[in-house]
């Protein structure tokens, strides 16, 4: 009795190790995301070029992402979810170590390649694990988003202290790159737990939806991938400049409210997290989520008191950014238990297209008036809740479809 107590608190011990590591390279995934952006001018100079090129150089970040995510999708659920991890950290290990130093724009662009491409083995080996070794539950992947926040808003404190102490810029990137490069070691001597049979076998049998019921769910999920990251980067690119240009706020007060998005984001990042503890209540989640975003987002547009839109800007954060498209991703899991890496990939690849296109759009819509490149939010808000209302409808039968499935079995 006292050995086996003492066998599960190890494998406790052990499923926390490892679920900190993974947690870790999200904290330095939320540094990466802004990393170039926060040191745009640095690096300007550094390559004797235009800040325009330093931007071009940011885009084959998406490159990287949009060849890799199909493939390491795909070869996860084949090879190791462990090396698919170990990949990932060695992208972002040596893009943090070269770029400050790199001499050339074609090696900081192959380095910004190789970083998308480590976020794409991250995803596929990291998700895929949290979920296997939480017996299906998507409730351990909801804290990435909550490790990325952290990391997106530590980054730029530290560029504002060494700029503001002249000292050399690429002290930001080789800090996160020893980081890293210290749970690499760590990750190294980690035993990656077997997937529990008895579970993924039940989940599999589970899965009983009509392949028509599959087909508009996926198509569904697919949409929402796209949709759930066009929310965060028009939110993010654009309401600080909306809150100066269209709402006249002061300048404090428009950067203000980027912030306490980042605030909502954690905020729902622990209460999402804390409902996931009844898997039942994953799918209606992500419709109500989805419709307070929509909400949020409608009465920005409509309202000028500035303590009113910090609260709207609060709760789109928390609806939009606490985890609602890890568990929109974890729904996707569920319906292919067999195929979570692929599904992984596919999920991420079409957020990965957002990345690229949505710039492109409102970079356009722009010309025309600030407002209108934000408020194209509210277009791919209801878009989005549409989506997820039709997965609602198209799963929503599963538990009864399951029922009546196990009565003919016996």
């Amino acid at each position: 009795m006292e050995l086996s107590k003492s066998n599960q608190k190890n494998t406790v011990s052990h499923k926390t190790r490892l679920s900190m590591s993974l947690f870790i390279n999200y904290f330095i995934h939320g540094m990466v995301l802004v990393i170039l952006t926060q040191n745009m001018i640095s690096l300007a100079n550094s390559w004797n070029t235009s800040i325009a090129v330093v931007s071009y150089v940011i885009s084959g970040i998406g490159i990287g992402r949009l060849m890799a995510y199909p493939v390491t999708g795909i070869l996860s659920d084949k090879l190791n979810r462990k090396m698919f991890i170990i990949i990932g950290m060695l992208c972002y290990f040596f893009f943090l170590a070269l770029m400050p130093i790199a001499s050339n724009l074609v090696l900081a662009y192959g380095l910004a390649i190789l970083a998308g491409i480590g976020n794409s083995a991250l995803d596929a080996g990291t998700y895929t694990t949290l979920v296997e070794i939480n017996n299906g539950s998507g409730r351990a992947t909801v804290f990435i988003k909550a490790f990325i926040s952290a990391g997106d808003f530590l980054l730029p404190l530290a560029v504002f202290f060494l700029s503001s102490h002249k000292i050399w810029f690429g002290f930001s990137f080789m800090i996160p790159a020893t980081i890293i490069f210290i749970n690499f070691i760590n990750i190294l001597n980690i035993k990656f737990p077997k997937i529990n049979n008895k579970i993924f076998q039940a989940e599999i049998k589970q899965s009983t939806l009509s392949k028509p019921r599959k087909t508009i769910a996926t198509i569904s999920l697919l949409g929402y991938g796209y949709t759930s990251m066009a929310l965060m980067l028009v939110f993010t690119q654009w309401i600080t400049l909306y809150g100066k240009e269209v709402l006249s706020f002061s300048n404090i007060t428009a950067h203000f409210l980027l912030s306490l998005y980042s605030l909502g984001s954690i905020t729902g990042v622990l209460v999402i997290s804390f409902i996931l503890k009844h898997k039942s209540l994953e799918k209606p989640l992500v419709v109500i989520l989805n419709l307070m975003t929509l909400a949020s987002l409608v009465g920005i547009s409509m309202i000028d008191n500035p303590v009113i839109v910090e609260i709207l800007c609060t709760l789109f954060g928390f609806s939009a950014a606490g985890g609602v498209m890890q568990t929109g991703l974890t729904i996707f899991m569920q319906l292919f238990p067999k195929h979570r890496g692929l599904v992984t990939g596919l999920f991420y690849f079409f957020g990965s297209i957002a990345s690229l296109t949505i710039p492109l759009i409102t970079g356009y819509l722009s010309i025309r008036g600030i407002g209108l490149a934000f408020n194209l939010n509210i277009l791919i808000a209801s878009i989005s809740t549409i989506l997820v209302i039709i997965l609602m409808i198209a799963v929503g039968d599963e538990r009864k479809h399951q029922n009546v499935t196990r009565t003919k079995t016996q």
